[in-house]
Formats: C-alpha cells, sequence, structure tokens
C-alpha cells in the first residue's frame, strides 16, 4: 500500500508571478469516485493518462493511502468522457526549493483564480522550509482538495 503525506498552502499571487519557473503540464481530471474520505479519478495531461485512487488514513488531514496506475491515454481520454460527472482543470508547475519538491496548481476554468501549493514528506512531522511565496497552510481544510473544488469550485465560494 502506498501513503501520500502531503501538506498544502496558498500562493501568494504577485510573488508568484516573479517566481521563475519551468514549463506546466496542464491537466484535466476527474471524478468517478468524490465522497468523504475516498477518491477515484482519472487524470490527463498532452502526454500520460492516469487512474488515481486515494482513501483517508487514519484521522490525519495529512497521511492518505493512495494507489497511482498509468493508462493508455486513449483510455483515459474515454473514461475522463463517459465516467467523470465532476472535474478539475489546471496548470502543475514542479519548483524545486531547499531540497524539496513543491508541486504547484494554478487553476482554470470555475477554479479561475486559485493557486494552491503542495509539499510530500516523509512523515508528518518533518520539517522543511517554505518558499517566500507560500502563504496559508490549508492542510486541514477540505475545500481544497482537488475533489471537492470538482463539487463547489472557488468562483462560488
Amino acid at each position: 500500500m502506498g501513503v501520500e503525506i502531503e501538506r498544502k498552502f496558498l500562493v501568494d499571487h504577485d510573488k508568484w508571478e516573479k517566481v521563475s519557473k519551468p514549463e506546466g503540464t496542464h491537466y484535466r481530471q476527474g471524478y468517478i469516485v468524490a465522497d468523504s474520505g475516498r477518491t477515484v479519478r482519472i487524470r490527463v495531461s498532452e502526454r500520460k493518462a492516469f487512474l488515481n485512487l486515494k482513501s483517508k488514513s487514519g484521522s490525519s488531514h495529512m497521511s492518505r493511502s493512495e494507489y497511482e496506475y498509468e493508462i493508455p491515454l486513449d483510455e483515459g481520454l474515454e473514461i475522463l468522457e463517459k465516467f467523470t460527472t465532476n472535474g478539475t482543470e489546471k496548470i502543475r508547475y514542479n519548483i524545486h526549493f531547499a531540497g524539496k519538491l513543491w508541486e504547484v496548481d494554478v487553476f482554470s476554468g470555475d477554479n479561475a483564480g486559485l493557486i494552491v501549493a503542495e509539499i510530500e514528506l516523509e512523515s508528518e512531522d518533518e520539517q522543511f522550509e517554505r518558499p517566500e511565496w507560500v502563504t496559508i497552510e490549508v492542510t486541514d481544510d477540505g475545500r481544497y482538495t482537488n475533489a471537492a473544488l470538482s463539487k463547489h469550485p472557488f468562483k462560488d465560494w
């Protein structure tokens, strides 16, 4: 079983604009299951598709069981179109800072205006340095999960 330990933060838009960043990857993702504590989703980029399953692991909002499998792109697109009802769209940037990888999602569509940074950790109490563009932690705020954003988008807050 895979375990994901992740913390989420909001991003300061003005500081983010000044960050030197690599080319981002455009993702569309849709949910087959998205209820409290578990999700099954399809994520598709221009070149790849993934089936991803997550479930809550204990009482922590940081740790979840996670399984992810690359699937053929044409099948991912078909599943996205035929089996999902809610989804999100974003550009993801991978930023290395102080020895850690930060995944920064710049949302579009109904979630335009929202930028979220995630960092995966080895343990829940692992110490790390925050970039200056990282602001408020939202790990414990369920509204910021991609599954929640697919049902209750940022534009409606």
